[in-house]
């Protein structure tokens, strides 16, 4: 995990049916670093347990951080802890932020929000509106009750379109992404199977035209079973890594020192550069260009393709 700084919850407020919307700042007024639209944060609880969350407050506001917080009946005890623990003057750690979901030059853009998913849109969509170019929301949820932030789109008109699914069933993604549109960008946040339906609906886009984040780790089968060496260049040692040992453990063995937070390949804490071998890309960050040029990977989640990889480290 990047540097840990501690904040204090200055703001709590419910946003619609199970989203908390939690303000932090420093406990000494101070500034706090700067961030652009699609970045996260990794929020450290009392509790131990680390999450992570898209930063979706004003980017210009030097004082403060805005994320919000779905209560997930089937996590594993984060949002929960924020829901039921949490409290105006508590204090939390705060790593980051960092970006890997960011917002590319464009002369217009398609956001598609499922659910809670709305959260790193609606920095990209203040950013977009404030450069003047052409943009729509499609902004999809169980109900309306339950989609949050939708008071501040309503300033955006006819521009934001909200179906809640108890109304208008799911959202209609042939209508607005079966013909690619050049020079449109569509971003994406929301639920798996959403994810899976707007990569479907966009196979025929232009390359690199879609942009998705997930807050869960894509299944993908392993390349291969068998053990693999991992030579770690700057420090001379060489690990063996095992079926159900992740790199990151087999390194960390060995005594290196590698930064983690979510060990889901969500995150991209722990990049590393790849000096030899061809990386099994396990993780849900990097584009298909990237995955093919085997420079970095993630060591929390992705493996080896080849008998031995070669690692900067």
């Amino acid at each position: 995990m990047s540097q840990v700084v501690t904040l204090e919850v200055t703001a709590r407020e419910e946003r619609a049916e199970g989203v908390l919307a939690l303000t932090l700042s420093r406990p000494d007024g101070g500034r706090l670093p700067d961030w652009t639209p699609g970045a996260h944060i990794d929020l450290v609880l009392p509790n131990g347990l680390t999450r992570q969350y898209s930063l979706c407050g004003d980017r210009w506001d030097a004082h403060r951080y805005r994320i919000g917080v779905l209560r997930e009946p089937r996590g594993r005890g984060g949002s929960a802890y924020v829901h039921d623990r949490l409290r105006v003057g508590d204090r939390v750690g705060v790593g980051g932020p960092r970006n890997n979901f960011p917002l590319v030059p464009s002369d217009g853009y398609l956001f598609v929000a499922g659910g809670i998913g709305i959260t790193p849109l609606l920095p990209m969509i203040h950013q977009t509106d404030l450069l003047g170019a052409e943009w729509t929301l499609l902004y999809g949820g169980r109900r309306r009750a339950s989609m949050a932030f939708t008071d501040e789109l309503a300033s955006y008109d006819d521009r934001v379109h909200l179906v809640p699914e108890d109304e208008h069933g799911l959202l209609d993604l042939a209508s607005w992404l079966g013909t690619p549109r050049p020079g449109t960008k569509v971003y994406c946040c929301g639920p798996a199977p959403l994810l899976a339906a707007v990569e479907s609906t966009c196979r025929d886009w232009p390359p690199f035209s879609l942009h998705v984040e997930r807050f869960t780790a894509r299944e993908q089968a392993p390349a291969r079973d068998e053990p693999f060496e991992v030579e770690l260049r700057r420090t001379g040692a060489t690990v063996t890594v095992t079926p159900g040992t992740s790199v990151l453990e087999a390194v960390r063995g060995a005594g290196v020192d590698v930064l983690s937070s979510c060990r889901q390949g969500t995150c991209g804490t722990c990049e590393t550069g790849v000096l030899a071998g061809v990386p099994d890309h396990r993780d849900s960050i990097l584009a298909d260009h990237e995955r093919a040029a085997g420079e970095v990977m993630f060591v929390c989640v992705s493996r080896s393709c080849t008998d031995r990889l070669v690692l900067d480290l």
